[in-house]
């Protein structure tokens, strides 16, 4: 990440001295103004999530303390076995490992980091070969790269924060976008792997969730443009309701007392928002570098015209910087979605596309680098080519999906 933050910095100055050289005198003057601009707006930004990420983290603590995701790990623990047969002979990895992915569906983040690398531990006291990952540890990995996440709290937070007229309304192309990531890397890793995906619990689980999607996605395409933005947002604000409800009924079952518990977990959602302050200027900063000088608009400059000469719409172009910096940084990608949102509007084609992007993958080189790395593993076999291929899909999902429904 060093290397890429680094060199965001130095192409931006050498594209302004570019632009200099050719009689622009204003141009170091602009990219330096465009410095502090970003800078101002990371904390702008921060700071005006505090309350959100406070009620959310709030009401994840809820989930936590009841068990919530200890049960729905128990869920989805039978169709991991089929994934990753090495669970059948220890269950101890497969309790971390279905707690891990139960997290991420939840949105729970902060959990589900120290569980995957759990997960990752119990599957490598099995490893025959220390240094080189296992069929489990690649099928783990490439489902937390692409796993679905039914509770994308972060970008409708951000969405919120930018002003969106219903910060939900990108949930249903989110969801279908993150689905398609999650099937292609897992039939991807299967056939290399040459797991039997004609199982029928396997079957029945991914026809019962497209056919949910499908019914979805087609009400609110046979419905007319406003109305059909209206369904979207409505079943994603649904969700969201159906899940508080959830987490608050898991706690009273539990006798927890939610009061005291949602206020010891909004706390953590203060402390977050102003940990996100200097990554939010780190990589607002290099992005802001990129176009002040003119490097980013040449760069998507030469896609759209090739974009334009096969007779294509160029208008996904303007989104292009999530997806370019998806599979390398969360925080890069997170600031991309910011500066679309900034410089298209944040309920734009573009604005809209950027969100569904960020929400439909997972930082591939990260979640790599920090699983794999906390368990020595040196030789990733091709874990990283089945994880990118995810990315690629669910990002291309994400364009094609954001037309269908916005364009």
């Amino acid at each position: 990440m060093h290397r890429l933050f680094t060199a965001f910095f130095l192409i931006g100055i050498l594209g302004a001295l570019v632009q200099l050289l050719g009689g622009d005198l204003q141009a170091p003057a602009r990219v330096v103004s465009a410095l502090w601009e970003a800078a101002d707006l990371a904390v702008e930004v921060s700071l005006g999530l505090i309350g959100v990420l406070a009620l959310w983290s709030g009401l994840f603590r809820l989930a936590e303390q009841s068990r919530l995701a200890d049960r729905m790990a128990a869920g989805v623990r039978p169709v991991l076995a089929r994934l990753m047969p090495s669970l059948r002979r220890d269950p101890a990895a497969g309790a971390g490992v279905s707690m891990n992915l139960a997290a991420n569906m939840l949105g729970l983040d902060n959990a589900a980091t120290p569980l995957g690398i759990k997960a990752m531990e119990s599957l490598q006291e099995h490893n025959p070969e220390p240094r080189r990952a296992t069929d489990s540890q690649i099928m783990f990995l490439v489902l937390n790269t692409s796993s679905v996440t039914l509770v994308p709290v972060t970008v409708l937070l951000y969405r919120a924060q930018q002003g969106a007229a219903d910060p939900a309304a990108v949930y249903l192309p989110m969801l279908m976008a993150t689905t398609i990531s999650t099937f292609i890397g897992v039939i991807l890793t299967a056939r290399l792997q040459r797991i039997p995906l004609r199982d029928p619990l396997l079957i029945t689980v991914a026809l019962g969730w497209l056919a949910l999607l499908a019914v979805l996605a087609l009400g609110v395409y046979l419905a007319p443009p406003d109305l059909g933005n209206t369904l979207s947002g409505l079943f994603g604000n649904g969700i969201l309701l159906a899940v508080i409800g959830l987490f608050f009924f898991a706690a009273w079952r539990a006798r927890i007392d939610s009061y005291d518990c949602f206020v010891e977990g909004a706390k953590e959602g203060f402390t977050l928002a102003v940990k996100l302050i200097p990554y939010l200027v780190a990589m607002l900063a290099a992005i802001a570098m990129l176009r002040a000088s003119g490097v980013l608009e040449a760069v998507l400059s030469a896609i759209r015209l090739g974009a334009a000469a096969l007779g294509w719409d160029t208008r996904f172009v303007d989104a292009l910087p999530v997806a370019f910096l998806k599979p390398l940084s969360g925080s890069g990608a997170r600031a991309a979605m910011l500066d679309v949102m900034q410089t298209h509007g944040v309920d734009s084609l573009a604005g809209r596309m950027a969100a569904v992007m960020q929400g439909s993958t997972e930082t591939t080189f990260y979640v790599l680098a920090v699983y794999f790395g906390s368990v020595g593993i040196r030789d990733f076999r091709y874990a990283l080519w089945c994880g990118l291929a995810a990315d690629a899909a669910g990002l291309l999902a994400a364009i094609l999906l954001s037309y269908v429904f916005f364009g």
